[in-house]
């Protein structure tokens, strides 16, 4: 059979602002051509649907849209689970109705695993389905302290447990494979990811997912990667770039053929859909940012400028830019001090949990929080309660 690996599409995400559905929109309609050309049987897709809980009406509507061209009417199998960004309930909702469509939807953990079978070849494919398994949405605490160490392995633990149980199901005559949303030990992030590990304590060890599979397809980080495994484990990565630390990076989907019992080779298949993300770097003023807007230089590009500067940059010098071109996204002057000042800035590389010790510390003046508020504060931070995430 024929798969393909896609996933943390984003829906509904902006770009400070600017809308990204046109290009999310252009992703879709290369994608679906790609699942055409390459006569794909079985579509993989990892988590992070939209970009929050609570996504916009036009998100929907472009995802119910995506999965049903993908599916052509039950023509090929469309197999999808939620991901930290996305809420469980509210995208299992449709799944009975998907279901009549050969789309399976599966916002939360489920013990069972799903048993998919591929007319074409007449060959049937296991697969265990793991969505984003946080505390909470596997409703069970894991370690009674919040020290990273005790925290990871006791996630890997149940991890592992979770997959093992559903891998009993495995059959040397199926094509046996995962699919999660998780951190594992040795991904490659960009400043794109919300981060659903704190420090280290929410990763997952690559041994949670040796569990006899012949491919393991993943969702969460947005470069696309292999990780060192017993068995390939790979992230797709996201199809367009959504920060500027993906700039360069070449987004792709993955397309690999498995018969049962033998390897898995994978294949990307690159895209081109979506506006590049570029950083410009004027060393010499104003004057030699128009003279790259002359060059049509990165002509359909998001951009991040900097600009040398001697003296202050005025509101006209900035209106003038952006009329000029309207992807410029930021605009910063940067002045002879504060090079001086980046310079000799020390490089700071905290954990997300030491961030939130020092803020309750300057907070409470010199105060250390509780390792129970600390816990409530990390998982806060890995589910974006409702309600944050209607205001984003």
């Amino acid at each position: 059979m024929r798969i393909l690996h896609t996933g943390d599409w984003h829906f509904g995400r902006t770009l400070e602002g600017r809308s990204r559905l046109e290009e999310q929109s252009a992703f879709v309609d290369e994608l679906v051509d790609i699942v055409k050309d390459q006569e794909i049987d079985l579509v993989l897709i990892a988590g992070d649907i939209y970009d929050s809980v609570n996504p916009p009406a036009a998100a929907e509507q472009l995802f119910y849209e995506s999965i049903a061209r993908l599916a052509e009417g039950g023509k090929r199998h469309v197999a999808i689970i939620a991901g930290n960004h996305d809420h469980p309930d509210r995208l299992a909702a449709a799944g009975p109705l998907a279901a009549k469509q050969s789309i399976t939807l599966i916002g939360l953990p489920v013990p069972e695993i799903q048993s998919i079978g591929i007319a074409r070849t007449g060959e049937l494919a296991r697969l265990i389905a793991l969505p984003y398994p946080s505390e909470s949405r596997l409703k069970e605490l894991l370690s009674d302290v919040a020290e990273e160490e005790a925290l990871r392995s006791k996630y890997s633990e149940r991890v592992g447990a979770l997959i093992r149980k559903q891998a009993a199901f495995f059959e040397t005559g199926t094509v046996n494979l995962i699919m999660s949303h998780l951190y594992v030990l040795g991904g490659l992030e960009t400043e794109s990811e919300r981060p659903i590990q704190v420090g280290g304590a929410y990763t997952v060890d690559t041994a949670a997912l040796s569990a006899g599979a012949q491919y393991v397809a993943l969702g969460h980080l947005h470069r696309p990667q292999n990780v060192k495994a017993a068995s390939p484990v790979r992230y797709c990565g996201s199809p367009i770039a959504y920060s500027f630390s993906e700039a360069g990076q070449a987004k792709s989907v993955t397309v690999l053929d498995l018969v049962p019992g033998q390897a898995a080779e994978p294949k990307e298949i690159f895209l081109t859909a979506g506006r590049p993300l570029v950083s410009w770097k004027a060393k010499e003023g104003i004057g030699q940012v128009h003279q790259w807007l002359e060059e049509k230089r990165d002509v359909a590009a998001w951009i991040d400028l900097e600009i040398t500067m001697t003296e202050a940059m005025s509101i006209e010098q900035i209106q003038s830019l952006r009329k000029a071109y309207d992807g410029f996204i930021h605009i910063r002057p940067i002045y002879p001090e504060m090079e001086a000042v980046r310079a000799s800035a020390p490089k700071a590389d905290l954990s997300m949990e030491e961030h939130f010790t020092r803020f309750y510390s300057r907070q409470t003046g010199g105060a250390q929080p509780e390792p129970e508020l600390i816990r409530l504060f990390l998982e806060l931070l890995q589910e974006k309660d409702l309600t944050d995430a209607a205001g984003e």
